[in-house]
């Protein structure tokens, strides 16, 4: 019987645990997962004595453990994951083609999801200009990408993990009031895709049954 040693920590509500639990799915990992506590505040407490160790600056999930490699940060998790299980590979094959992925995925995180948090505590207060820009922008971004995904399925040609990034910064976005219109269809059937994928169900919908249990609204695209 072969020993788990990958074990993820996140949390209920992690956008970016759920991209490294996504990934180890896609990928066939076998790991061990712990949902550190959480609170009605949003706060992640106390604090897990792990998560302290490996992350003792910005104390977040997720982290990876596996054997003698100790990781924070989604990103950097996954590009250890990717260089330890390479197949199924979740970076395109070409040299100038990954470039391009993982700046989307960088882009997911830096510059769109900026704007998702821009919302957070204004739900009450859509109509607000900060609220109002917040989703001008997010807008905008969803423009950028229904150009880029003309002529292909996924946002890097392959599946990729810059997939996975957009789609759970989506999620967030779209919880806090700046969802996707009609205006960029292909957009709209790529976060269906992504949505359909096992992996994806896996991770999501048991996040969506704790929103729920919470009484916190759920996206109309996972309610069931």
């Amino acid at each position: 019987m072969t020993t788990t040693t990958t074990k993820i920590l996140s949390g209920p509500l992690s956008m970016f645990g759920a991209k490294v639990q996504i990934a180890a799915l896609e990928k066939g990992i076998p790991f061990e997962l712990t949902m550190v506590p959480f609170t009605k505040d949003d706060a992640y407490e106390p604090k897990h004595p792990d998560v302290l160790r490996i992350n003792p600056v910005k104390q977040q999930v997720p982290v990876l453990m596996d054997a003698e490699v100790e990781l924070f940060d989604s990103t950097q998790i996954f590009e250890y994951l990717e260089d330890r299980y390479p197949t199924p590979a979740l970076w395109p094959e070409g040299i100038a083609d990954r470039a391009r992925a993982r700046q989307l995925e960088q882009k997911s995180d830096e510059v769109f999801f900026p704007n998702v948090i821009k919302l957070f505590g204004l739900q009450n207060d859509m109509q607000s200009a900060p609220a109002v820009a917040a989703c001008a922008a997010c807008a905008r971004y969803y423009g950028e990408m229904e150009v880029l995904l003309a002529g292909r399925e996924y946002l890097a040609g392959p599946y990729s993990f810059a997939d996975i990034a957009f789609y759970m910064a989506y999620i967030f976005a779209d919880r806090k009031g700046a969802g996707m219109t009609d205006a960029t269809p292909r957009l709209v059937a790529w976060r269906n895709r992504v949505r359909d994928r096992p992996a994806v169900h896996a991770v999501v919908d048991p996040m969506m049954k704790f929103l729920a249990s919470e009484g916190r609204g759920v996206p109309a695209f996972l309610q069931r």
